[in-house]
């Protein structure tokens, strides 16, 4: 056998040997996706049937660019360095370079990165004396990247009413202020590429008949204008060799589109459909748990894992009391495998929304665990979160500049470059704070300052307040709330607000009420000065240096592609994961479930599950449903860490038995046998009402309001329940 071709098992086998046609691989997660698509290359190249000019090979990261590259090298005798391998920009960039006259570009054009080009909006509103309050620049760069990766020029957008017709035409505005000044946007690559051959029959001739085999890497996550971009490159008679998951399709909130799989089977008459099944990185009981929830969603195009290591331990599945308790109990269970011989590098903690990191990081910051947020800032070093301690200290100390100075035109107020300047050079003539020389400063940026100084003297009045509700005080009236609410992204950043709450809420109820005597218990203290130390005091330690040994934290999408010996998915429970918003949108719940099978299949050998019957939320308890995918797990592969009641999987805090008092409503059946209005005793709760019943038998559930104690969802058995 060709040396190539040794290491691979018969799918894969199948796969890279393909005769020239098209053809989709469904790759599972570890089956060996990138060493099918270099040995695949390799394959052709090796064999004679094209040359390495001749192959256009398409990742979604420069990372899986240079590590195809690296692989190549390794197996062909030639210089790989000038093949036509890497990202969708990449490449378009690369076609643009070399035909900049074609394309309408001068020859060194630049591009904007992200922050360039909010930067570019900016300057542009200022211009056309725009109120980038009413039109936010972060959220005009939104709306014009979607529409350019919808292929829609300005021209070519649908206008519904004048607030629409006004944001074309600052698109268009934007899109000439671009062509003057000489440079693109990422979105823009790949639309005056696609473009560029789309009007230039000879060129869009040259490159078809040029690279015979086009291949793409992650298939599912490509949007609707690269896969046009595909199919044109294509049209010349080029083979199309698409390798992906979509089952491992997650990123709609970017525009991919898993639709695209199956358009691709149907558009090209793809008769060449190879399934990667076998895997090479988790025990067999992992694997089966990922089949098991993955196979509720009915529009996959279906697949199953399987392993040859075994069946490996069985996946743990704990339930806490609250969110603290999660917390605390996932830095226990670290410990102890940390003293079994685990790594803590090879440890993730995963979690949903990026706002839950800030229980976790407090119970590790408790137990001194060095640990690493990946792909993100830890809590305390968000923006929106240090724009709200920003105020929070003002108003402790109103003249502390580097807050004042973060949050006097943060939201924007007006107050420009000059007035500031002419601010620090009062402050400097009168050796004052910033602060202090605002009535130094005349005309109408010293109003817009005193009006800013009159806000920060309306936050201080709030003092008194509880620090819960002086934290949600300081959210609303600073106007951080209503700014991210204008924002696209910015429900993460209000989430993290909201935890920002809850924090100050765990705060006070660890440091403790004042004594008899006033004095209090705890380290700090539990007023606002004594929480902006503890915050300070939290962002700055604990931050694992490049090379330590530290906890791997991490949303389940900064998690894809990444696998580790230990993971725990934490934050189970319905209107979180899944997300509340998914319940509501279309197809949404289908799309929180892939990222649920992302997130189980980064394990190797051990996987717990935990949820929290209570969490906080607005500094206020809520009471959780256990998530329906913790539900969609067979029995038969758990192993429950905590008691649980009947055979519904639901644990609950004391005995699960009630004892039914009256039936105060006849006309609210449900087919539990349960009544909406019955009131039950339990002996932990008390008194409670029946609010809401589903299911049947041993798996029946009810949701009692049980007063003081809130709302509570608990599994019962029919039987042992005696109607009165």
């Amino acid at each position: 056998m060709n040396p190539l071709l040794a290491p691979l098992n018969a799918p894969q086998l199948a796969a890279v040997t393909l005769p020239p046609a098209h053809a989709l691989i469904l790759a599972g997660a570890g089956s060996g996706k990138t060493r099918v698509l270099t040995t695949r290359i390799a394959w052709l190249i090796s064999t004679g049937q094209v040359s390495p000019p001749g192959v256009l090979a398409v990742t979604f990261t420069n990372k899986a660019a240079k590590e195809m590259q690296t692989r190549l090298a390794g197996m062909l005798p030639i210089n790989v360095r000038g093949m036509w391998i890497g990202t969708f920009h990449g490449l378009c960039n690369r076609l643009l370079r070399a035909h900049y006259r074609d394309a309408g570009l001068p020859q060194l054009f630049q591009i904007l990165d992200s922050a360039d080009q909010q930067a570019s909006v900016k300057r542009l509103l200022k211009s056309l004396n725009v109120d980038d309050e009413k039109f936010p620049p972060r959220e005009l760069c939104h709306f014009i990247n979607a529409q350019k990766e919808q292929g829609l020029r300005a021209a070519a957008v649908e206008a519904w009413d004048d607030w629409a017709r006004k944001r074309i035409g600052l698109y268009e505005a934007y899109e000439a202020q671009c062509q003057r000044e000489g440079v693109v946007d990422f979105a823009e690559l790949l639309l005056r590429s696609y473009e560029l051959l789309e009007r230039n029959e000879p060129l869009r001739r040259h490159y078809q008949e040029r690279f015979r085999h086009i291949l793409v890497d992650e298939f599912q996550d490509t949007n609707k204008l690269q896969y046009r971009w595909l199919k044109l490159l294509a049209g010349g008679g080029a083979h199309l060799f698409c390798v992906g998951d979509d089952d491992q399709s997650i990123y709609a909130f970017r525009g991919a589109d898993v639709g695209n799989m199956s358009d691709f089977e149907r558009e090209f008459k793809v008769e060449n459909l190879i399934r990667l099944e076998q895997n090479y990185r988790s025990h067999g009981n992992i694997l089966d748990a990922a089949n098991a929830i993955i196979k509720n969603n009915p529009t996959r195009l279906g697949k199953n894992l399987w392993t040859e290591a075994g069946s490996g331990e069985p996946i743990r599945i704990y339930e806490s009391y609250s969110d603290g308790d999660e917390a605390r109990w996932i830095v226990e269970e670290v410990r102890a495998l940390t003293r079994e011989g685990h790594v803590r590098a090879e440890i993730a903690l995963l979690y949903r929304s990026n706002a839950q990191s800030r229980a976790l990081e407090h119970a590790l910051f408790n137990a001194g665990l060095p640990y690493r947020v990946y792909g993100g800032l830890r809590f305390f070093e968000r923006a929106e979160i240090k724009h709200a301690l920003a105020y929070l200290r003002l108003i402790a100390n109103a003249d502390d500049d580097t807050a004042f100075a973060r949050v006097v035109n943060f939201p924007t107020r007006g107050i420009g470059a000059r007035s500031l300047e002419s601010l620090q050079d009062a402050a400097k003539a009168a050796n004052s704070s910033l602060h202090a020389a605002i009535p130094q400063v005349a005309g109408a940026g010293g109003a817009k300052l005193a009006a800013f100084a009159q806000l920060i003297v309306m936050l201080r009045e709030a003092v008194q307040l509880p620090l819960p509700e002086l934290v949600e005080h300081v959210v609303e009236l600073s106007g951080l709330r209503a700014h991210y609410l204008n924002e696209k992204e910015g429900q993460d950043r209000l989430a993290n607000l909201d935890e920002l709450i809850n924090a100050a809420a765990s705060f006070v109820a660890e440091e403790g009420e004042p004594n008899q005597d006033g004095e209090i218990t705890g380290e700090f203290g539990n007023d606002l000065s004594s929480f902006l130390a503890h915050a300070s005091l939290e962002a700055g330690e604990h931050q694992a240096g490049e090379g330590d040994d530290a906890l791997q934290l991490m949303t389940v999408h900064s998690a894809k592609g990444l696998e580790f010996n230990v993971v725990f998915i934490s934050g189970l429970e319905d209107g979180l994961f899944p997300h509340e918003n998914s319940l509501t949108e279309d197809k949404g719940l289908e799309e929180e479930r892939r990222l649920m099978y992302v997130a189980v299949t980064r394990a190797r050998q051990r996987l717990y599950l935990s949820f929290a019957q209570t969490r906080m939320l607005h500094g206020q308890t809520r009471y959780n449903l256990p998530s329906r995918f913790v539900d969609e797990v067979p029995d038969e592969l758990v192993k429950w860490l905590t008691p649980r009641a009947g055979t519904g999987g639901f644990a609950v805090p004391s005995a699960p038995t009630f004892s039914c008092v009256s039936r105060r409503s006849e006309s609210s059946r449900s087919d539990s046998g349960f009544h909406i209005g019955q009131t039950v005793l339990h002996p932990k709760f008390g008194l409670g009402v029946i609010v809401n019943a589903e299911g049947r038998g041993t798996d029946a559930r009810v949701q009692v309001n049980f007063g003081a104690a809130g709302m509570k969802w608990l599994a019962l058995a029919v039987a042992k329940l005696e109607a009165a």
